[in-house]
């Protein structure tokens, strides 16, 4: 891989406490207590912003983690992902203080009809002029399912067939419903909209019936830029047909090349361009102005880590109960598939290493699943250097150790540095999200299978513009 290949950067958060940091809240200098005031988001826009990042990829939840020791208790006691407020309602304020900055929104198909959802969508994008993106995730927490009245969680795999219907259903919305001459905002004639241009979807599926039209004319993106998270190999299939960007979490450079290998070669699979999909990597970095002013940070932020609190978010994430092992356990791979799969993980990235369930909290409370990386800005832009070009990942997904202070380091000393090198953006390209991420025009377009329900219109009246109104 060339060194000069452009690394993408977003931030993630939540709205909530401490996120991927369970315990971090307690640090003198955390804000992400503040999480439910307004001016903590909008500073967060600014900052990142200034630092130009690709986006702010906000995280959620519906429901609580209660796995641990079969109890939401710990989860409560170390604010672990609870308390957690609606991400939407975010975006309108952040966009109005920003001009550039993307927002990923994380919303499961699992608790809302997409009738009513795609109208949420189209109506931020509008109102952000085309910076939204769209996190599709099915849900996995059976705390969540039974709070909507369902007995379980429905089968993993059941979930994703449900998700290609929805994601039928929302790009008949947003795409078929109305064609581009449909809005005419004709004063002289008293003709807003042309009924002959507005057709219904007729959308009759094994699990939904929409008659109707899309309430929203079409927005600058129409859909959304479509981010996807699935790690398991029906995931990686749901996001290689339909993922503009797809994240993951893999904590050791080994195991990251083996997982964008197989995402990019489904993608190949499905007639699209291996590279048309940006792969983002969970990350943590804490940057200081010297090697040892990093390190002396990191040893800082540890003492603050709640151990209780990381284990609740594991064996939500898992489905095990890490309150059945001492925390000087070593963990044996025997145990269940869950663990076994987390050994693998946490294995490739320290296969020399004996994991106890102390250890595994250790690594969980500062950035969760993802690697953390701590040195000078010289030092990280190395190493982030070194893992787009032995993974062929397109960038990373950043976590914050303490916010907005992990943030603000990357802004004020390893983005100054990623430009010196020419391989950060200097400035953001014009246009919407998707044409900044992609520069191939604001929609989607083939061989994504969204754009095959856009209908054309033969001779097609642009709108008309506010100067001739």
């Amino acid at each position: 891989m060339s060194s000069q290949r452009n690394i993408r950067l977003n931030a993630f958060d939540m709205n909530c406490v401490g996120h991927q940091s369970p315990g971090l809240w307690r640090h003198p200098r955390d804000r992400s207590w503040q999480y439910k005031d307004l001016a903590y988001w909008t500073d967060l826009a600014r900052l990142l912003e200034r630092g130009k990042f690709d986006g702010l990829f906000i995280a959620d939840v519906l429901g609580t983690y209660d796995v641990f020791n079969a109890s939401n208790e710990a989860a409560l006691r170390s604010a672990s992902q609870v308390p957690v407020n609606d991400p939407l309602a975010l975006i309108t304020p952040m966009a109005l203080v920003t001009e550039h900055l993307g927002f990923g929104l994380t919303a499961s198909l699992s608790f809302e009809h997409p009738y009513p959802f795609a109208r949420r969508l189209s109506t931020l994008d509008h109102l952000t002029k085309g910076r939204i993106g769209w996190n599709i995730v099915t849900s996995y927490l059976e705390s969540g399912a039974r709070n909507i009245g369902q007995q379980t969680q429905t089968s993993h795999d059941a979930r994703y067939d449900y998700a290609d219907e929805y994601l039928q259903v929302v790009y008949k919305l947003l795409e078929g419903s109305w064609e581009e001459g449909a809005v005419l905002r004709d004063r002289k004639s008293g003709v807003f909209t042309d009924p002959a241009r507005i057709h219904p979807i007729n959308h009759q599926g094994e699990f939904f019936r929409v008659p109707g039209i899309h309430l929203c004319e079409p927005s600058p993106q129409r859909t959304p830029v479509l981010y996807q998270a699935g790690a398991s190999s029906r995931g990686k299939q749901f996001a290689a047909q339909h993922a503009e960007c797809v994240f993951v979490a893999s904590p050791s450079k080994a195991l990251l090349k083996k997982t964008v290998a197989d995402i990019r070669r489904r993608v190949a699979e499905t007639g699209r361009d291996p590279h048309s999909v940006l792969i983002f990597n969970m990350q943590t970095v804490i940057v200081g102005e010297t090697d040892k002013a990093a390190q002396a940070k990191w040893q800082d932020y540890r003492q603050y880590i709640s151990h209780e609190g990381a284990l609740a978010l594991l064996s939500g994430w898992t489905g095990v109960d890490f309150g059945q092992f001492r925390p000087d356990e070593i963990l044996k791979y025997q145990h269940t598939n869950a663990i076994q799969s987390v050994m693998e993980n946490f294995s490739s990235a320290d296969p020399d290493r004996q994991w106890t369930v102390g250890a595994l909290a250790d690594w969980i409370g500062i950035g969760g699943f993802g690697p953390l990386l701590v040195g000078s800005a010289q030092t990280v832009a190395d190493e982030l250097q070194s893992w787009v070009e032995e993974t062929d990942v397109d960038g990373f997904n950043l976590a914050y150790a303490v916010t907005h202070e992990t943030f603000s380091d990357v802004v004020e000393l390893l983005v100054p540095e990623l430009q010196k090198r020419g391989v950060y953006k200097q400035d953001y390209a014009a246009g919407t999200l998707r044409e900044k991420l992609f520069g191939q025009g604001d929609r989607l377009e083939a061989p994504h299978p969204g754009a095959g329900y856009r209908r054309t219109s033969p001779q097609p009246q642009p709108n008309l513009t506010e100067s001739t109104l």
